[in-house]
């Protein structure tokens, strides 16, 4: 009798809406629930049992602070850099990493690092555009 006079009040606790641009990856008691990741539109959660995590398929953008790197000739230059991402498998994202978005920048400051110091200044000055290209 309780679970159907709180019937059209909790319902509205077990239906979600994810955005467009969103995809929502949902775990039933800890594991991933089949199906793939939800979205967009409506989706149902069954309260105290599901979890879900929202992930932004939008392009995102941050500055990589700026690196001393030594290059091939021991001179040290200061780099900076901004990078684009864009999440293209929500599942990897969540279940694969800690956090994301920690991921991507720290791996954007070790490539800068490695692939210039691999270079020599001259080399960095100007092929400035082919470096870029194969970060």
């Amino acid at each position: 009798l309780l679970v159907f006079l709180t019937l059209p009040v909790s319902i509205w606790g077990c239906v979600k809406v994810g955005q467009e641009y969103e995809r929502a990856v949902i775990f039933r008691l800890g594991r991933l629930r089949s199906g793939g990741a939800k979205g967009p539109g409506l989706f149902f959660i069954v309260p105290c049992i599901d979890n879900y995590r929202c992930v932004d398929l939008r392009t995102g953008a941050f500055d990589v602070p700026p690196q001393e790197i030594l290059t091939r000739d021991s001179v040290t230059v200061s780099v900076d850099a901004v990078v684009y991402y864009q999440v293209s498998n929500p599942l990897a994202a969540i279940c694969n990493n800690d956090d994301y978005n920690r991921s991507t920048r720290l791996l954007a400051a070790t490539t800068l690092r490695n692939v210039l110091g691999t270079k020599n200044l001259s080399e960095i000055l100007s092929e400035r555009e082919s470096i870029g290209d194969s970060m």
